[in-house]
């Protein structure tokens, strides 16, 4: 039992790490109001482990927080990944399904941070379109291919 508490808390943080360091390192395209994070492609990491939920959370928290991101930003874009991460795992068995909870809980939340709590000056409508094309691009396009390849190597077993 210990063994597995263990590699749960390892997983989690290997993950939420991998989040940060991503989002850090693309940082000119991971923030503002037309983002394509690249580190949402690990949203697709509940369809594998359970421990990709807490991961993604704080990775997300811990990048908005690193990344200077106003305090309604870093509590409610981290909520954000948390719902669509928690969605995703209870979509884990089909794999076409798994990228909407993270796609839908950002084109929600965020465009409300971005105009409220930074002042950008667009429609609603038109924020959450920029952050939608972001977003099926990480969590479809890359989370595809990234869950192409842990299909094949099976890691999470």
């Amino acid at each position: 039992m210990k063994n597995k508490t263990t590699l749960y808390i390892a997983n989690g943080a290997m993950i939420a790490a991998i989040y940060v360091v991503l989002t850090l390192l693309l940082a000119p395209i991971s923030y503002g109001a037309m983002q394509v994070r690249i580190s949402e492609a690990l949203c697709i990491l509940p369809m594998f482990t359970s421990s990709a939920i807490p991961g993604l959370f704080m990775g997300c928290l811990l990048a908005n927080l690193l990344g200077g991101a106003v305090i309604w930003d870093v509590i409610f874009g981290s909520l954000a990944t948390l719902i669509g991460a928690a969605g995703s795992y209870l979509l884990r068995k089909n794999r076409w399904l798994v990228p909407i909870p993270p796609i839908a809980a950002n084109v929600v939340i965020i465009p409300l941070v971005l105009k409220y709590a930074y002042g950008v000056d667009m429609a609603l409508p038109l924020l959450a379109g920029y952050l939608a094309v972001g977003e099926i691009v990480s969590c479809y396009v890359l989370g595809e291919i990234l869950c192409s390849a842990l299909k094949r190597l099976k890691p999470f077993k």
